[in-house]
């Protein structure tokens, strides 16, 4: 172990640092010059979270990214930090390698004890969120644009989870921004930049550095939440192919340790771009059917493999496919759900409770109700989930944004899904004999179907939309929703509310509003209109539509066709084309 002195240098603002653009980034104030002065400061029991991702040249102005790791620290009590433990390391993103070693100075300058960075600063955000928790840190930095695309001339993101791994609620980061705009002092550390790429731990007086093993902390925890050997089995099988696409994101680095290595699977045919790249080779690692377009072929092709799987930029977010068949996000947490207990040894007593965000269909609340264990509806963000864990109310949880995932962390996670699918498979065929015809992904979705019923569901994205646009849209529905009663008419549906989500948290009582647009209509049907702004362009308008059908025999039907009618009224009550030009939406799920 290396040991070097710790020199501390705050860069002093002579004038008050701009306004920032987005929460993820703050820009600092000019003029800064550095002098040496003592202080005694302090770290983190809490998350902020970044709700913006920006270009990276904007991060790369001087002290932009600094002055928002400065302003988490004024943010937090210093006993929540000082001589503490964080965590750092994200998606593998262009810049996260310069960013690291800023974030490191300054916590050590912050009075930080000790930092345990991912090697090559490569750490997926549910594996930052298993090191806190198995470590018990005071916290973590996640360096990641989350699904976006990556590169000089793209997108670059950071957030800061809890001591309990998970993202922070709105007080915190709102009162980082306030921090960014009246910071006057940068608290950085004068020592060399740390070796990222070699594992260990080099010491600069009170302040150690540790740079870890991205996969073995969050591999250990997965042998303990599933049943390997099961797996395996089938894994092994001659019968059985599986193909999962890193789409040269983060999951990469965890794909042939777990899945080769532990899991027995092919090394040759399973895995496609699993070499993770700072620009995900010129890709844009969003696990759907537009963007993981080669493992959409490989599925849908001929001699298409028996079980498809992708994740996204930072490891949370998944795509399950069987041969020829999509499962949609909303199903598959639903799935699961239905087969945790039987299948996966982490919920043999069966969940707690399950839980949904509130554009993400129904699926899962047939389950609930069945399963007779209590149910909640959430705002999109996992930190909502996070309570209900934190408070032993909530086991399962899913978003239709392709997120998935249980307590076992206080993240959604992309691998952790396509574990349990390869449980619910392994478990549904393990007697099964050579010869014999092996239960499929389809075939558990029908049979799901053919218990609950199918939540026809799809989602519209219109992507880079022009900003004004898209909010005078969304004005112009708030008004649609003011003017609307119950049992109005809307062509062939009839109304039973609208209304503008809101929730309170049945935990600590905190409330949010104007989370989403919401047209109920009687017969169970959905529109649901939301603004999302995780991208660095414009503004991306989702446009959710969910219809309810038992009669099985309508459950063939391709969900473009089953809910056009609905999908067409969306159009029509939000005049959507007449706002913003578009003819034709960017994605559709």
């Amino acid at each position: 172990m290396a040991s070097h002195a710790l020199r501390l240098h705050p860069l002093l603002f002579s004038a008050a640092a701009a306004r920032p653009a987005s929460l993820a980034a703050r820009p600092g104030g000019g003029g800064a010059r550095r002098v040496h002065r003592r202080h005694s400061l302090a770290v983190v029991r809490c998350s902020s979270s970044a709700a913006q991702a920006l270009k990276v040249k904007v991060f790369q102005q001087e002290n932009y990214l600094a002055n928002w790791i400065q302003a988490l620290f004024n943010s937090l009590p210093p006993e929540d930090y000082v001589g503490g433990t964080l965590v750092l390391g994200g998606d593998g993103r262009y810049f996260n390698k310069d960013a690291a070693q800023i974030i490191t100075k300054i916590a050590a300058g912050n009075g930080v004890g000790k930092i345990l960075v991912g090697r090559n600063g490569l750490l997926s955000t549910p594996a930052v969120s298993a090191v806190i928790r198995k470590r018990q840190a005071n916290g973590g930095f996640i360096m990641s644009a989350s699904h976006n695309p990556g590169g000089p001339d793209n997108d670059w993101g950071i957030k800061f989870n809890y001591s309990s791994g998970q993202p922070a609620p709105e007080t915190i980061t709102d009162q980082i921004y306030g921090n960014t705009l009246s910071i006057s002092e940068i608290k950085t550390a004068d020592i060399p930049d740390v070796d990222l790429s070699s594992l260990g731990v080099v010491s600069y007086g009170d302040f150690t550095v540790e740079v870890i093993d991205p996969v073995l902390d969050y591999l250990e925890l997965m042998e303990n939440v599933f049943d390997f050997q099961l797996i395996k089995g089938l894994l092994s099988r001659p019968d059985f192919r599986f193909v999962f696409d890193a789409m040269h994101a983060v999951t990469g680095a965890y794909a042939d340790p777990i899945f080769v290595e532990k899991l027995g699977a092919d090394p040759v045919d399973y895995i496609l771009n699993g070499v993770p790249l700072e620009d995900f080779g010129n890709g844009h690692p969003d696990p759907n059917l537009t963007y993981a377009k080669e493992l959409v072929f490989t599925m849908f092709g001929s001699g298409a493999p028996d079980f498809g799987a992708a994740s996204d930029g930072d490891g949370d977010r998944n795509m399950i496919l069987g041969r020829r068949f999509f499962v949609t996000p909303s199903d598959s947490v639903a799935i699961i759900a239905a087969n945790a207990q039987a299948a996966i040894p982490y919920f043999q007593s069966g969940p707690k409770g399950l839980a949904r965000s509130m554009p993400t269909s129904g699926a899962l609340d047939r389950v609930a109700e069945k399963l007779n264990v209590p149910f909640f509806e959430v705002p999109t963000g996992w930190k909502f989930f996070g309570n209900l864990m934190d408070a032993g109310k909530l086991s399962i949880c899913g978003e239709e944004s392709f997120g998935t995932g249980s307590d076992h962390i206080r993240e959604k996670d992309g691998i952790w899904a396509v574990l349990a699918w390869l449980s619910i498979l392994a478990h549904r065929n393990k007697d099964k004999k050579a010869g014999e015809r092996l239960v499929s992904v389809e075939d558990v979705a029908r049979e799901h179907w053919a218990t609950y019923g199918r939540n026809f569901f799809s989602r519209y994205d219109y992507e880079e939309c022009e900003s004004e646009s898209a909010n005078k849209m969304m004005v112009h529905l708030r008004d649609v929703i003011a003017k609307s009663k119950p049992g109005e008419k809307y062509g062939n549906y009839t109304l039973q509310f609208a209304d503008d989500f809101s929730y309170t948290d049945p935990v600590d009582g905190s409330t949010v509003s104007k989370q989403g647009l919401r047209f109920v209509f009687t017969d169970g049907s959905r529109i649901i209109f939301r603004l999302s702004g995780t991208g660095s362009a414009g503004a991306t308008i989702r446009v959710y539509i969910e219809q309810f059908e038992s009669d099985a025999s309508k459950h063939d039907l391709d969900a473009q066709i089953a809910l056009k009618p609905l999908i067409d009224l969306a159009l029509s009550v939000s005049k959507l084309k007449d706002f913003t030009g578009r003819d034709k939406p960017t994605v559709i799920t």
